[in-house]
């Protein structure tokens, strides 16, 4: 793993402490701290229905990322209890990213969205960031979710 790498979520890895790149904080309580986000990709793709351009979204596939860079412990705190309980914040996000799959597939397959823009590539172009953007307030919701449950 090269420095600037982040750790996507997979059964066969499991978190060491070697992934914790960044400083601790003295003035933090916390003995470590795990930084989790949730990445997605998708498809969108724009059609003609009676006179309007419209997008449709699909295969939108999302992970878990650990983030070395940005987690951290303190040295005077390795032990394989904490370091299994940071293992859990990981795993939780990555099963509730599972069940919030569903979520995403109901809110956006097979369903249309108006697009804007004066041309087809104007239309193409707003028709990728309005879906980006669309999708990305729902993993801001998941993301809520992680952070009241950890």
């Amino acid at each position: 793993m090269s420095e600037n790498d982040v750790v996507t979520w997979s059964q066969n890895y499991c978190l060491k402490w070697s992934d914790f790149k960044a400083e601790s904080n003295p003035a933090i309580y916390e003995d470590s701290h795990s930084f989790i986000k949730y990445g997605f990709t998708w498809v969108v793709n724009s059609d003609k229905l009676n006179e309007n351009i419209v997008f449709l979204i699909d295969q939108i596939k999302t992970s878990v990322e650990f983030h070395p860079l940005l987690s951290w412990v303190r040295k005077s705190e390795l032990d394989d209890t904490l370091l299994n309980h940071e293992q859990g914040h990981f795993d939780l996000a990555e099963l509730l990213r599972r069940d919030y799959d569903e979520i995403l597939k109901n809110k956006f397959y097979e369903k249309v969205f108006p697009t804007r823009g004066q041309n087809d590539a104007q239309r193409k172009q707003f028709a990728k960031e309005d879906s980006g953007k669309m999708i990305s307030l729902e993993i801001d919701k998941l993301s809520e979710i992680l952070r009241k449950k950890t």
